[in-house]
């Protein structure tokens, strides 16, 4: 499966702080669970990559 491919599979995400100082994506699908933490440093690097693919999307240039 790619990034192109669809999907009929669906999943909970939650996004947030811990107690760590680490920024967690948790997914939840089909009783499997993925935690996974980065630094806020990671964190913010992966909201630009968010932010960036979404204006792509919209067919803009970044």
């Amino acid at each position: 499966m790619g990034i192109n491919s669809e999907s009929d599979t669906e999943a909970n995400l939650q996004i947030g702080p811990t107690d760590q100082g680490m920024v967690r994506i948790f997914v939840e699908s089909q009783g499997t669970e993925i935690p996974m933490d980065f630094s806020p440093e990671e964190a913010d690097e992966i909201a630009q990559e968010i932010s960036a693919a979404a204006q792509r999307a919209r067919g803009k240039t970044s």
